[in-house]
């Protein structure tokens, strides 16, 4: 007994490694982006060094986590090991940004196996006594690797290399592969089932032509130009197609059956209401602090430290709580926090005391923590072992979408109320030495900063702050309506059967 609890943490320390690689993966190169321009060139292609990983991220999601279910987990999670290490040892070498982007792509087909799985596995070896807390363990290290990234990713092309931001990836993940080929034994038994390629195909095409659509939309290309309407128009015609090839298939990438329950339903729903409103916060809050306080790259991401600890407590609390409790009562608790949160960040104004804006922080962060551990549990909640990795696989895919049209959506409010402030503010006006305003990031930078004329910056840091805080206050909107949605929750919870306490 001692020995199978031995390895019992051993392979849950081979699957904290592989999702703390993979989720941190994205915030970490894109700390060092700028750098990595600099010294590959190519910045009008810059754009497809994220877009590749994410779009092969979100296209491999479902698809893994069917495969895992017909075939088992083990063999899959290490093959998005293997992948994904491989993806990383050949960005740290790329020569061209589109060589990069190739080998970003790569990186995602790996990610896009390790992160549903790992829960899935957790489902499969826990008992549901243990499973909370286990979830809750898993689901901290997810949330603590959005902070994590940014920070190491920054000291990493500061003091060593940008290409050690991939190579940073190999110690991990051979630490976690070795873990899960020794220790992990794979008991359940799987049948052998008829591929769902079309329902595949299908996915990914549409998959693929949104997020192309959303990251050239606006920058490359106009919303309304033939391009973009055309990667829409055949997001939609693939989503349909997808929809009818589910319907008919044998053993569908993802059974449709499942959206009638409704604790299942209702996950995904809040699983893409939490995803898009989250991913705000990391962007637009280190851009706060660094262009209305004036603080550092370094303080910028440092700040973002106390919604890390906050995530990472309402996480645990989430999984400790699993079994006392109903998931409804719990997302209840979770949606307060965090709708408290995000209202007093949206009443922040370049007089608000840091220590406020860490309060804030710490309290959002608490409330987004719970949806890490609770709504994985929640989605595979009374589903038989053959449905679990789709069930998990699905809950990431829509976390994911819902990040992925969330900065998009909200960066373009952001970025367009950011404008016309700006033209309000200097309208009539003269004498601002030909001053341009570009990105805050740069623009707001100490020695930047102290060049620009008191009376200018003013006006520039009070429209960067109204811009931002407007934008908290209109993502209060998915947000109530993720309130709405935990009411229909239902009643259900982890029920312990008093074998399983003996």
């Amino acid at each position: 007994m001692v020995e199978k609890d031995q390895n019992l943490k051993f392979v849950v320390a081979g699957l904290l490694l592989g999702i703390l690689m993979a989720a941190m993966d994205n915030t970490i190169v894109a700390t060092a982006m700028g750098t990595i321009v600099s010294d590959l060139g190519g910045f009008d292609k810059f754009i497809w060094v994220t877009s590749a990983y994410m779009v092969a991220v979100m296209a491999g999601m479902p698809i893994f986590g069917k495969l895992s279910d017909m075939y088992g987990r083990k063999r899959f999670f290490i093959f998005g090991l293997v992948v994904f290490l491989l993806g990383s040892a050949l960005c740290g070498i790329a020569q061209s940004i589109v060589q990069l982007s190739i080998f970003r792509a790569i990186q995602g087909i790996g990610g896009g196996a390790l992160m549903p799985i790992a829960f899935t596995i957790v489902f499969d070896i826990f008992p549901p006594q243990n499973r909370g807390k286990m979830t809750g363990l898993l689901g901290a290290v997810f949330g603590a690797s959005s902070v994590l990234g940014p920070l190491l990713g920054a000291y990493i092309t500061d003091y060593i290399s940008w290409h050690w931001v991939f190579y940073v990836n190999v110690p991990i993940g051979i630490l976690s592969f070795f873990f899960i080929v020794r220790y992990y034994k794979e008991s359940l038994v799987h049948s052998k089932q008829k591929i769902d390629w079309l329902g595949a195909i299908t996915l990914v095409i549409s998959v693929v032509s949104l997020m192309f659509a959303l990251e050239l939309g606006g920058k490359q290309y106009d919303w309304n130009s033939i391009q973009i309407l055309s990667l829409f128009g055949s997001f939609f015609v693939f989503l349909v197609a997808f929809f009818f090839a589910e319907v008919k298939a044998e053993e569908p990438i993802l059974p449709l059956w499942l959206f009638k329950k409704r604790l299942f339903a209702t996950s995904q729903l809040l699983a893409f209401l939490y995803g898009g409103t989250f991913i705000i916060l990391t962007v637009f809050i280190p851009i706060f602090v660094q262009a209305v306080f004036g603080g550092s790259a370094k303080n910028a991401g440092l700040i973002l430290t106390p919604m890390m600890l906050g995530s990472v407590a309402g996480s645990s609390f989430g999984g400790i709580f699993l079994t006392k409790t109903s998931f409804r009562n719990l997302m209840f608790v979770s949606i307060l926090s965090y709708i408290t949160g995000m209202y007093f960040l949206g009443t922040m104004t370049p007089e608000t005391s840091r220590t406020l804006v860490t309060l804030y922080m710490i309290l959002v962060g608490f409330g987004v923590g719970f949806s890490f551990s609770l709504l994985p549990t929640a989605s595979t909640h009374n589903l038989e072992p053959q449905y679990r990795g789709t069930a998990n696989s699905t809950n990431a895919f829509l976390r994911s979408f819902g990040m992925t049209l969330g900065v998009t959506i909200f960066g373009s409010i952001q970025s367009s109320m950011f404008t016309d402030k700006l033209k309000e503010a200097f309208k009539g006006m003269h004498g601002s030495g030909g001053f341009k305003m570009g990105d805050p990031r740069q623009i707001f930078q100490s020695g930047t900063r102290a060049k620009i004329p008191p009376f200018i910056l003013d006006k520039i840091i009070n429209a960067m702050s109204v811009s931002i805080t407007h934008t908290f206050m209109l993502a209060l909107i998915p947000i109530v309506i993720a309130l709405i949605t935990i009411f229909f929750m239902g009643k259900a919870r982890v029920e312990i059967t008093k074998k399983a306490t003996n």
